[in-house]
């Protein structure tokens, strides 16, 4: 069991598995790019997502699909500080910056944020990592090989297992030296991001590897292009929309080999795979329905 203290409340790790939900306050982002853009559609949206079962959901302003190009501070800010503004006092589960930069992460605290989710592993701003420790905050630490404009197209790892461990234990170590708590870091192995399809699946099948390291796993798989080509029709990959089934079975993947939060877009759909995956591998679950109502920690 793992324990993320955050300003309002502790999130227990490892008596099932949380879900955050993915809002993308951007016009480009590979999934839902543009949809959300809108601030009051946003804030919408983050209902929808609260009332659909999430346990946190995760604003971004910045695109890191693969050929994304970097965006300046000031128009991310324009982007989320509208959506977490509007949601204070609105919305009951916590939120996630997703961020790469300290100006946004230090403004969305100040807005309501109450975890930073850095997908460059404090590589591109290793003072997240300070932000962190002075708000006494939790602090997800992704693996990223390469940077988002050219990581699908420079070459990918010999062993990837090495590769992202390697990375996330670099990541540590800056996060430790600048105080942040051990206690309050999160591990991401970055699916996605600078690997290959294959090593997509891999990172899936090793992550007990990964969760040696002695903390809690934040897994990304949800509608990403390694999916689109295994479901693809006629030699064209299925588009995001049509990779709900395709994430179910990562996320239940995910979770039997030991992910404490998953990062999903499709969320009252995953909450149920996320439900009956947790019974699996927790024999409390198992017992609290033998006959009987549901246990609290549930959502019925």
């Amino acid at each position: 069991m793992f324990r993320l203290k955050l300003p309002s409340r502790t999130l227990l790790l490892g008596e099932r598995t949380l879900l955050m939900g993915v809002l993308n306050v951007t016009p480009d982002s590979f999934s839902d790019g543009g949809q959300f853009l809108d601030a009051p559609r946003a804030i919408e949206h983050a209902l929808t997502i609260e009332s659909a079962g999430a346990d946190v959901l995760d604003v971004g302003g910045e695109s890191t699909r693969p050929g994304s190009s970097s965006t300046p501070a000031q128009e991310e800010l324009a982007r989320v500080l509208p959506v977490l503004q509007g949601l204070r006092g609105r919305l009951k589960i916590p939120i996630s910056i997703d961020t790469q930069k300290l100006e946004v992460a230090e403004a969305a605290v100040d807005a309501g944020a109450q975890m930073i989710n850095d997908t460059s592993g404090l590589r591109f701003d290793p003072r997240l990592a300070e932000l962190a420790a002075r708000r006494c905050l939790p602090l997800i630490l992704m693996h990223l090989r390469g940077e988002p404009r050219t990581m699908q197209k420079t070459g990918f790892a010999r062993n990837v297992l090495r590769d992202v461990t390697k990375g996330l234990r670099k990541s540590l170590s800056v996060a430790l030296k600048a105080g942040a708590a051990k206690s309050q870091i999160i591990l991401d192995p970055g699916i996605g991001f600078g690997k290959s399809f294959a090593q997509n699946y891999e990172l899936l099948e090793k992550l007990p590897m990964i969760a040696k390291l002695g903390y809690p796993l934040l897994v990304g798989s949800s509608r990403k292009g390694f999916l689109g080509a295994t479901l693809a029709r006629e030699g064209q990959p299925a588009p995001p929309p049509d990779r709900v089934w395709g994430t179910a079975a990562t996320v239940t993947a995910s979770i039997l080999n030991g992910a404490h939060i998953v990062r999903v877009h499709d969320v009252a759909e995953m909450v149920e795979v996320a439900r009956v995956a947790d019974c699996v591998v927790n024999p409390s679950l198992r017992r609290s329905l033998a006959g009987g109502p549901l246990r609290p920690g549930f959502r019925a």
